[in-house]
């Protein structure tokens, strides 16, 4: 019996139960099938047009530039001008996201590579997994489509956002991944970023790109609003 074995069987001993007991199980079943949800501040509560500006608003709050297009198609052009706009090389690297290959990149002069990144590369893409409108955040899922690897190493991080994937606050993030994935297993990794990577650790100086992306910039999809 290890030690974590001894201390819980000592607190079910003072309780005078098993861990076994039906109602017991089930109430612990019912919670996790229903949690509760916490206190949303109302500046998440938002929807549609408002809900895009708040996270543009709070994004930019902390260094992330964004730009709103109207369809998947111009996601490489955008691409590519901002690349261009930051005098950046025209190279990209991108996982296997299904969502990410339909989209014309042979339209652009831009060399797309795919797979991990291996450190080497300058720019990356992913298409993220949900975006927060209460702190203007990224939520990322790791695996084939969408490689960790591709979130920190290369210098600057462009990120695909569906408008349909805002969702008020964090809370909302695990109940919608909960019910995406009831039939398969969670990902092995959950990446919130918030703005590119910072330190201010040395005399108190804030410095981009410690940990990750100097750079990051967010393309929101969004049928009914191009800006």
């Amino acid at each position: 019996m290890t030690a974590r074995d001894e201390i819980l069987a000592g607190v079910r001993r003072s309780l005078g139960v098993t861990g076994h007991e039906e109602p017991r199980r089930q109430a612990v079943a019912d919670r996790l099938a229903r949690p509760e949800r916490g206190v949303v501040p109302a500046r998440g509560q938002k929807t549609g047009a408002e809900a895009i500006a708040t996270f543009r608003k709070y994004a930019g709050a902390v260094q992330t530039s964004v730009t709103i297009v109207s369809g998947p198609e111009q996601v490489p052009a955008e691409t590519a001008r901002w690349l261009s706009a930051n005098n950046l090389p025209a190279r990209l690297r991108m996982g296997a996201d299904a969502r990410l290959a339909a989209m014309p990149w042979d339209a652009t002069t831009l060399d797309v590579s795919h797979g991990p990144s291996a450190g080497t590369d300058l720019n990356g893409v992913s298409h993220a997994f949900a975006g927060v409108t209460e702190t203007g955040s990224l939520i990322l899922l790791s695996g084939p489509d969408n490689p960790t690897t591709i979130n920190f190493l290369p210098d600057n991080h462009i990120v695909v956002l569906d408008s349909a994937d805002l969702v008020p606050a964090l809370e909302d993030v695990w109940a919608r991944l909960r019910a995406e994935t009831r039939s398969d297993p969670l990902p092995r990794t959950v990446n919130m970023v918030t703005g590119p990577s910072r330190s201010g650790d040395i005399d108190r100086t804030i410095f981009l790109g410690a940990h990750g992306p100097r750079a990051l910039h967010v393309i929101v999809i969004d049928p009914d609003m191009a800006v």
